[in-house]
């Protein structure tokens, strides 16, 4: 194969994964640090997450991960312990984007 053959082949995947997703991925970055330095965003405190200690909950924490369907044990700091059929899980409350009584 001459050079030509190997630069129409191999510079298509280099521009994918050298240039492209990693300036997606710092884009990204970037979107999610103006929307915490937005005026007006309230993030969700541990005194309204209290609220639902025994209670069924659906907790969504978005794309970040999946979602946990469980009963709220105890919330300490920033994190969230959940009793599920699997076990108990821990999940970080500045990613939870929502969460739905059963």
């Amino acid at each position: 194969m001459d050079v030509s053959t190997w630069i129409a082949i191999y510079l298509p995947f280099f521009i994918i994964f050298i240039i492209i997703i990693p300036q997606q991925l710092l884009m990204q970055k970037i979107v999610l640090i103006k929307i915490k330095k937005r005026k007006g965003v309230i993030t969700m405190t541990n005194e309204i997450i209290k609220k639902y200690i025994g209670l069924n909950c659906k907790i969504s924490t978005g794309s970040y991960g999946s979602n946990v369907v469980g009963t709220i044990l105890e919330v300490n700091e920033n994190w969230i312990e959940v009793e599920t059929k699997r076990g108990k899980e821990l999940i970080n409350a500045d990613f939870v984007q929502n969460i739905k009584v059963k």
